[in-house]
């Protein structure tokens, strides 16, 4: 390889990345040495050239992808397949050259099955994850971007992280956007027939994307990694059909029926209803993965049996949300037990604990209780599935959510709480990352800032004025940066595990677990 080039011309540095990114395909068995020289001509074709590099080149391999990936979409915006340099656009070239060096979608399954026979389902998992990354479906280098802390709290340590992962439009993309047609195919960001899209500006690219084929209760599902990798392995369960979720003992089955499959990954679900459910409800999903949340490590408060599921043991837990684990080494009898104490929960009312089953306008009922179920193995090779009870319900003083994170906090998180913050990771906004610098910078002594939040109503930390005016006034303003930054971390923290509780329908308090308990002895528990 020629020492210079960095200063050759974008012709030249187009065409040496484009040995590399060959290179790194096959290093990485993206692909196999018979499909070298076809994946070199596939990219020498989407960027117009005859012939390949013709200089001596260094076969030593690269650990990722990104760096000739950028120095190709760079020639691409020059010479006009993409007509801007957004990320947007980026990304979508971006998949569209790492789609020229995959397997197709029936090798990738069959490689999976192989596997997995041959040496068991962790080394499939394993081998079609590292693939995900390596394909830069997962984007490693803006994942590893993610700002992350461990919060104290009475429940445990709470995961925190700031998620800088997903790319954020520019106001002419968001606009441009807007004056196109509603997406008709594929229907969602969950469809199977997302493989191989080539995306548009309103629905990300999907070429370098695989999915595996399930069977869960002998109906077709697929597994797929997230491309934001909230925490290790991070993968999506998703039906084969465009259905709409609903939580029923079916899915309860279907849940039970992964780790028996799958018994290295835990998987849950979204609840079902709106403002307690998941972002997609249109379309039937579980997202699971490896990885042990603070909820799991929470311990039990109380237990109790019930003399109907010989084996099963029923226990509320120390966690700032209502939480109830079944734990069972038969899974028929958990699933028996875990359903019918959900059904229990979708008709119980407590007025006095602010808990309504349903609500009545012009003679029809509206549902409000319903669970965020979670299921995993146990230590001793059980089963264990947690209930996370929760009710929708608003009111005047919280139209958002009675159970919802109330307004004092929205200006950190007025989001659904969904299944992975229910376990105790909290996915905060990106917006937070420069905003949390900058009250940083109060504490350490930018008085000029903390004046200009108190006088300009329409200033860029506005949301944040009075909790910056309580910060400095609690903790001073004569900080260096390093301890600023640990303050207003570990504040964030303490509201976030206050969101928590907010979410929490029994409240951490004695009338609160009173009235949990309450519920738990309707059901026939003792």
């Amino acid at each position: 390889m020629p020492n210079d080039i960095n200063t050759a011309p974008a012709g030249e540095k187009a065409l040496h990345a484009i040995e590399q990114l060959v290179l790194f395909a096959l290093h990485q068995e993206l692909i196999q040495p018979a499909d070298v020289d076809y994946s070199r001509n596939e990219l020498l074709d989407q960027f117009g050239f005859s012939e390949p590099y013709a200089l001596e080149f260094s076969e030593t391999p690269l650990e990722s992808p990104q760096g000739p990936l950028d120095i190709l979409i760079d020639y691409g915006f020059e010479i006009g397949l993409i007509p801007e340099n957004t990320d947007t656009y980026r990304d979508l070239l971006d998949a569209k050259i790492m789609g020229l060096l995959m397997a197709r979608p029936s090798e990738v399954n069959a490689q999976f099955y192989s596997l997995s026979a041959e040496k068991g389902i962790e080394a499939a998992t394993d081998r079609f994850y590292k693939l995900s990354i390596d394909s830069n479906y997962i984007r490693m280098d803006r994942i590893s971007k993610n700002v992350f802390w461990l919060q104290e709290s009475p429940y445990g340590d709470i995961e925190m992280t700031i998620n800088l992962s997903k790319p954020e439009k520019n106001p002419k993309e968001i606009a441009m956007a807007r004056l196109l047609p509603p997406p008709v195919y594929p229907k969602c960001l969950l469809c199977r027939e997302n493989v191989g899209y080539a995306g548009r500006l309103n629905h990300p690219p999907r070429q370098n994307l695989r999915v595996i084929p399930l069977k869960l209760n002998n109906e077709n599902w697929f597994l797929q990694y997230s491309p934001y990798v909230y925490y290790n392995e991070h993968c999506i369960v998703f039906h084969h059909d465009h259905v709409p979720m609903k939580l029923t003992k079916e899915s309860l089955k279907r849940l039970l029926s992964f780790v028996e499959a799958f018994p290295h990954y835990f998987i849950g679900s979204n609840a079902d209803l709106p403002i307690v459910g998941g972002s997609i409800l249109t379309h039937d999903h579980f997202q699971g993965g490896r990885h042990t949340f603070p909820i799991q490590k929470a311990p039990k408060e109380q237990t109790f049996t019930h003399a109907s599921y010989p084996g099963v043991s029923l226990s509320i837990v120390k966690w700032p949300m209502s939480v109830l684990r079944l734990h069972g080494v038969d899974p028929a009898v958990l699933l028996e037990c875990g359903n019918d104490l959900y059904e229990a929960w979708k008709s119980y009312s407590d007025p006095e604990a602010e808990v309504l089953a349903f609500s009545e306008v012009d003679g029809v009922e509206t549902p409000h209780n319903t669970v965020t179920p979670i299921v995993r193995r146990a230590e001793d090779g059980g089963f264990e599935l947690d209930l996370v009870l929760r009710n929708n319900r608003t009111s005047g003083e919280f139209p958002e959510g009675i159970f919802h994170p109330h307004r004092e906090m929205h200006h950190i998180k007025k989001e659904n709480i969904g299944l992975i913050e229910v376990m105790g990771l909290a996915i905060l906004p990106g917006r937070l990352k420069e905003e949390l610098d900058a009250i940083a910078g109060v504490l350490a002594g930018d008085l000029p800032l903390l004046a200009a939040v108190k006088s300009e109503a329409d200033h860029a930390l506005a949301q944040h004025a009075s909790w910056i005016q309580e910060l400095a006034e609690r903790f001073g303003t004569g900080h260096n940066h390093e301890e600023a930054v640990k303050i207003v971390q570990n504040e964030v923290g303490i509201k976030f595990t206050h969101i928590l509780e907010h979410a929490g329908v029994y409240k951490r308090t004695p009338e609160g677990q009173a009235a949990f308990r309450r519920f738990v002895q309707s059901f026939g528990a003792l």
